[in-house]
């Protein structure tokens, strides 16, 4: 395939694919709304007015119509939702599912210009459909990560106005208001969540399973026992804060001890893609018998699955549970 052609495929592709995430980004406050009532029932809010049915375009309408091809089960509708929500994604789980099989036509159709193989489009296609997962766990890695560094110093902040007289759902509505995102926004939520008539005990469990946090869990745990038996709350917080900074600080020095670990998964996964890189560019055409021929493709799948298991390898020897 020419290389203009091929390039003209790249770009219009690209344009769909970020087009259809722009509009989804754009409209993340319907999104929000949306899951929000779910979140609390099927109350209506006074001062929303949006309809997203009337915000659709053809774009979306598209999105949709690709992924209701996935949307077999209402219940991988559901954990869709969930992924997404904890992503702060402002996607239906039916758009999301169109973006994956546009990826993975899209991948597909490339992998068939330039080889041709029947095999080979089917193993980047499945590649192209995994992609937005993977996007998504790492917006949600991200994300998690910058929650567990700011609930030290929310839980310090809550002890304070507890000792300066403040009530616990004052407390929280002190880190909605002046703490940064995400923190903010889930305990908003939460807040949100109590004050439409949600019981605390069940206010608090729904954030920990909405966030997935270990640290989290901790407090939460913590909180809830102190209501059931009481008890210097203010005291109890800094506690947790406490023991969550040292595990923050555990963790820093294994992830420093671990480092030549990782370093090595990270080259032995990227050394095969770029000495394939080099060898085309130095010798255009070397390698491809690779592509076009049976044997060729059997050793590549051979290749990349031992690949996949000596990452796989690695990542379980450098983890460390704690």
């Amino acid at each position: 395939m020419e290389s203009p052609t091929l390039i003209a495929v790249l770009v219009f592709l690209e344009i769909l694919v970020v087009g259809g995430l722009g509009i989804s980004l754009r409209e993340g406050k319907v999104q929000r709304v949306t899951r929000l009532k779910k979140l609390l029932g099927e109350r209506e809010f006074m001062q929303v007015n949006l309809s997203p049915e009337k915000q659709f375009s053809r774009l979306r309408q598209l999105l949709k119509l690709l992924g209701s091809l996935l949307m077999g089960t209402k219940k991988w509708a559901k954990k869709a939702e969930e992924e997404l929500a904890r992503a702060d994604l402002p996607l239906r789980p039916e758009e999301f599912a169109g973006i994956m099989v546009l990826s993975s036509l899209g991948l597909g159709l490339i992998a068939y210009l330039g080889s041709s193989e029947p095999l080979a489009t089917l193993l980047i296609a499945g590649v192209g459909m995994y992609l937005p997962w993977g996007a998504l766990r790492f917006r949600q890695s991200r994300r998690l990560n910058k929650f567990n560094y700011q609930l030290p110093e929310a839980l310090l902040t809550m002890a304070n106005a507890l000792r300066s007289g403040f009530s616990f759902l004052q407390a929280m509505d002190m880190i909605r208001r002046e703490m940064p995102e995400p923190i903010s926004r889930e305990f908003g939520l939460t807040l949100l969540e109590i004050n439409w008539g949600t019981d605390t005990e069940k206010a608090l469990i729904s954030l920990g399973q909405r966030v997935k946090s270990e640290d989290l869990d901790l407090v939460i745990t913590a909180l809830l026992i102190q209501r059931q038996v009481g008890g210097n709350l203010a005291e109890v917080l800094e506690n947790i804060a406490h023991t969550i900074r040292e595990r923050v600080k555990i963790k820093s020095e294994i992830k420093t001890l671990t480092a030549q670990g990782r370093i090595s998964g990270f080259i032995i996964s990227l050394l095969p893609l770029a000495l394939a890189a080099m060898i085309q560019m130095l010798n255009p055409g070397y390698l491809n018998p690779l592509f076009s021929t049976r044997a060729g493709l059997i050793m590549l799948m051979g290749a990349a699955t031992a690949q996949i298991i000596g990452v796989l390898l690695i990542r379980r020897i450098v983890r460390i549970e704690f």
